[in-house]
């Protein structure tokens, strides 16, 4: 079974909503958890908020943290679940920022690095993930998408926070 599949059993037997925000994997998310029958039931809200503008105007994202650390970045992520939690009323509030390359990276934030925000009963985790810098684009949203899947697995029914 696909994660989007699991995760779409836990949200329906446990009568939770979910919502996303995705940066760096522009809808993919989104569209992975939609790609299961009778999402609609479960999927609350979602958003590709690609620009710093968008995080800040849709999910409250402070120019602050967007300056001082970056859109990619653990305090944007943290700030993105929140916000996106604030403003869907979801349940759960998944996230991804990063940078899926083949350009934009630097030493200190390489292609490849993903931060993963969720936030459920009012405690926000973020991942920080560093893929191999050298993947095609591509494959590169893919394994962010699943990435952010498999940790709100992970979270919501390993950990039960």
């Amino acid at each position: 079974m696909k994660p989007e599949e699991k995760l779409g059993k836990f949200l329906l037997d446990n009568k939770l909503t979910i919502a996303t925000a995705e940066s760096c994997t522009g809808g993919l998310l989104s569209s992975k958890l939609t790609d299961v029958s009778g999402s609609s039931a479960y999927i609350h809200l979602n958003f590709v908020t690609y620009s710093n503008e968008a995080k800040h105007k849709i999910l409250g994202v402070s120019w602050d943290i967007l300056h001082t650390y970056g859109a990619v970045s653990e305090e944007c992520a943290e700030a993105m679940a929140e916000g996106l939690q604030k403003v869907t009323g979801a349940d759960i509030a998944l996230c991804t920022t990063g940078i899926a390359g083949p350009t934009g990276g630097s030493e200190n934030k390489p292609v490849g690095l993903v931060y993963i925000g969720l936030k459920y009963n009012n405690i926000t985790t973020i991942r920080e993930v560093k893929l191999s810098p050298n993947l095609p684009r591509t494959q590169m949203k893919e394994e962010f998408a699943n990435q952010a899947l498999n940790f709100a697995l992970s979270i919501l029914t390993t950990d039960r926070i």
